[in-house]
């Protein structure tokens, strides 16, 4: 049979493949590829924990091919060329892939794309990450949706999941390609093994995926409206790593939560809003880097002290909610999502540091770091973006944790100096009498005046605004 190249990207598993599925179902051998071409991503290449999850993710890809009598072959960019030179060394007359939706990527496959079928090559790119692709919701003018609710309302009515597809059993044997590397080439594994506790908690590859899915359907979907904003407790489903480098599709999670509709209605929302991420991206592409909402383009941030981001960053600001969320995310690669927000909340507000600073510090030390939520989730905590919480909401820490971590465990877990503390004395450790030895005695920064400060900086350029 006559062979077409595979290229994987950030779609690493064999269930749910279109792409694959694609080159078996028109009567091609398949021949999987990986191309590292991390300076084809513009202004945001992986940073060091998703090249860390990458790393073992392309293991468990090769070793699942390999079961079936495949294998994985790797490149190193450019893509374009890359693809020209395997096209050519296995008589390839086809290439499918699945697509991307980040601005730099997309105007990049595009150009391939257009390239390939120049020269005579059959080219298809297929859905495999999302819900919806970024263009087929919109709203009765024909624009793009700004607002989540009416977004997510008219997204759902269209909601059609594809019939599943499962990984072939067996797969053509592959000829190495000339000039193939090792998955160890790409230096993807950090120098200094920092990532090491990661892998007490994930399990990077399709296999991990899904047994993150049952374990979510079996021991926490069913409270899943009720403890998910708790991260003390395991009421997520922690799927974020997992969807990001497509080892798991959207559509088999949709289907599978089915089994519990009231539940499964809550967390198909947080789909939702993945997908409408992907949406703001792919119609606003200047986003990661320029406020949606250009009249913040001249709010007064603050020029914050290189000490201050430093403890904000390692966890050292006093504030034990805040503190606690940036120890989870050094030491596992995540951060629950409520203290996502509330961490956020402290940078931009409290402390009035640019959304850019906290989203490039999440860039690099998240495993599922994602271009699209990335952004849409700094811009929504800073009241820059599409949908945005209003500038003049500012997440209040200690009511946060005394609310959504009331007997101080996840703070205990976290900051272990204050285990020791009693639960009503974990939140605001500056104001009990009992010692705390080795933590900050008071935050670096007073919080009701931070607060007023985030406020009048607002009513700055609101003023401002108003008189235009």
């Amino acid at each position: 049979m006559p062979n077409a190249i595979v290229w994987f990207r950030n779609d690493l598993r064999l269930n749910d493949q279109p792409a694959l599925q694609a080159a078996l179902r028109q009567g091609f051998d398949p021949i999987p590829l990986y191309i590292h071409a991390p300076g084809e991503e513009g202004a945001w290449p992986p940073g060091a924990a998703s090249n860390a999850w990458r790393r073992r993710s392309l293991l468990a890809l090769d070793a699942s091919l390999r079961e079936r009598g495949s294998r994985l072959n790797i490149m190193r960019g450019p893509s374009l060329e890359s693809l020209q030179r395997a096209a050519a060394d296995c008589n390839a007359e086809a290439v499918f892939w699945n697509r991307r939706y980040e601005p730099a990527i997309e105007q990049r496959d595009a150009g391939i794309k257009r390239a390939l079928r120049s020269t005579g090559l059959r080219v298809e790119s297929f859905n495999d990450s999302l819900l919806f692709e970024p263009w087929q919701v919109e709203n009765k003018q024909g624009d793009p949706y700004r607002v989540f609710t009416p977004f997510w309302r008219t997204a759902l009515g269209q909601l059609r999941l594809p019939v599943p597809m499962a990984a072939p059993v067996r797969l053509p044997g592959v000829t190495p390609l000339a000039g193939g590397l090792s998955v160890g080439d790409l230096e993807l594994a950090p120098s200094l093994h920092w990532d090491q506790r990661f892998w007490m908690q994930w399990t990077p590859g399709e296999v991990g995926a899904q047994g993150s899915l049952s374990m979510f359907i079996e021991q926490a979907l069913a409270d899943y409206g009720l403890t998910r904003d708790f991260p003390g407790q395991a009421g997520t489903s922690r799927l974020s790593p997992h969807l990001h480098f497509g080892e798991i599709s959207p559509w088999q999670v949709s289907r599978s939560i089915q089994q519990l509709p009231e539940a499964g209605s809550i967390y198909l929302r947080q789909l939702g809003w993945r997908d409408f991420a992907h949406h703001v991206l792919h119609h606003f592409p200047d986003t990661p880097e320029s406020n949606f909402n250009h009249h913040f383009d001249d709010f007064p941030w603050a020029d914050v002290p290189e000490a201050k981001l430093d403890a904000w960053r390692q966890g050292r600001t006093g504030i034990p909610i805040v503190d606690a969320g940036m120890r989870e995310l050094w030491e596992t690669g995540w951060m629950h999502n409520r203290v996502r927000m509330i961490v956020a909340s402290f940078l931009t507000k409290n402390l009035r540091a640019h959304w850019q600073h906290g989203a490039a510090w999440f860039w690099d030390t998240l495993v599922d770091a994602d271009l699209a939520n990335n952004t849409l989730g700094w811009q929504w905590v800073a009241g820059t973006g599409v949908d945005a919480a209003p500038y003049i909401r500012v997440f209040n820490p200690v009511l946060q944790s005394q609310r959504f971590d009331p007997d101080g465990d996840y703070i205990a877990h976290w900051i272990p100096e204050l285990a020791g503390l009693a639960a009503i004395d974990r939140h605001a450790p500056w104001l009990s009498s009992n010692g705390v030895g080795g933590y900050p005695r008071v935050p670096i920064v007073d919080l009701a005046a931070s607060r007023l400060d985030a406020l009048r900086a607002f009513e700055q350029v609101r003023a401002g605004r108003s008189a235009i």
